[in-house]
């Protein structure tokens, strides 16, 4: 980022340009389903297919730095919060074609997976357990449930570094255990999901339903639900014990720092289950990740991204044990 950005001379000609509203200073953390993240320079929402591919091309002519961000999940915004253009993707078209489900890639996970449950196409039961939107999902080769992306992609539209757009199809997108070519692209500019094709096999619509079901019942059981988390924090190791078991094995559920939290529910997640900071979550995360290490000798590799100006980021307290936190709470209840 440069002293060139204009946020406010930027955002009118998007606006003009675009037709697309912009704000200055805009707070990400409503934005994440963490719940934590400072300002965006400046900040944009774009509803269908055209503005996204537009307000991109936009930027990239620019040299405009741009973040894309979806449904929020699966990252952790920095209290100093993003540099340059934030763009929100809630493009959000979709349609059954026969066999296959076409999606834009703001579409949430979860709608896919009921809309093909009502057009009675199964495949995509996997989805409702997915926070986060088709493009992520492609970005990330997502997966749960013994399924993911990889089993039922046909083709994804993508905006290419050079501007221009192709269709790719599923063996071209370096698909791999929660990787794929545009995660793995790393640097600017990059080549950007636009919507992505799946196919998908007929079945009886009830019997889908029951299978939709079971996923609830089992998130509903297993996972912090209703609380600030990016979902699952760490990747699992190859040909070993889960993160999560790793980290359960541990005792460090219920290890703290500030107000983010292992999750008592699930090892694997981090809550923010007291209006934490980004610097609490992270310092917590990479706390578990250097345990681990240090007791099992095991690198866990971050699932969750954290995005943003992390140049200034305090140094967060030491975390607490469980019974250090309760004896904390305790301390403070006799004092009052």
């Amino acid at each position: 980022m440069t002293e060139a950005f204009d946020a406010v001379a930027l955002g009118t000609a998007i606006q003009r340009r675009i037709g697309v509203k912009t704000s200055r200073d805009e707070p990400l953390g409503r934005f994440t389903t963490m719940r934590v993240g400072g300002p965006a320079d400046l900040f944009a929402t774009v509803h269908n297919i055209h503005e996204l591919r537009a307000i991109l091309r936009f930027a990239r002519s620019r040299e405009i730095p741009y973040t894309l961000l979806g449904r929020g999940s699966n990252v952790v915004i920095a209290d100093a919060g993003i540099r340059g253009l934030v763009i929100q993707n809630r493009a959000e078209g979709s349609r059954v074609d026969g066999e296959t489900y076409q999606a834009e890639a703001g579409v949430p996970m979860a709608r896919a997976a009921t809309e093909t449950q009502r057009a009675g196409l199964s495949g995509l039961e996997f989805g409702l357990a997915i926070p986060g939107t088709v493009g992520g999902a492609v970005w990330a080769n997502a997966g749960a449930h013994e399924s993911d992306v990889a089993a039922i992609i046909e083709s994804a539209d993508v905006l290419l570094a050079d501007g221009t757009e192709r269709r790719l199809a599923a063996d071209e997108l370096g698909l791999g255990y929660r990787e794929s070519r545009f995660k793995r692209a790393g640097a600017e500019p990059e080549d950007l999901v636009l919507s992505a094709t799946f196919h998908l096999q007929p079945a009886d619509e009830a019997t889908i339903k029951l299978r939709l079901d079971d996923i609830r019942r089992w998130r509903q059981a297993h996972q912090p639900l209703g609380l600030p988390s990016a979902g699952s924090v760490f990747r699992n190791p190859a040909g070993g014990p889960s993160a999560g078991a790793l980290i359960d094995e541990l005792g460090l559920k219920g290890r703290r720092i500030g107000g983010a939290v292992v999750s008592e529910k699930h090892a694997n997640f981090i809550v923010n289950d007291q209006k934490g900071t980004a610097a609490d979550v992270r310092a917590l995360a990479e706390a578990v990740r250097d345990e681990v290490l240090a007791r099992n000798g095991i690198a866990l590799e971050f699932e969750i991204v954290f995005l943003g100006d992390w140049s200034g980021a305090a140094t967060a307290p030491t975390a607490e044990t469980p019974g250090d936190d309760a004896e904390r709470r305790q301390a403070a209840e006799s004092a009052t």
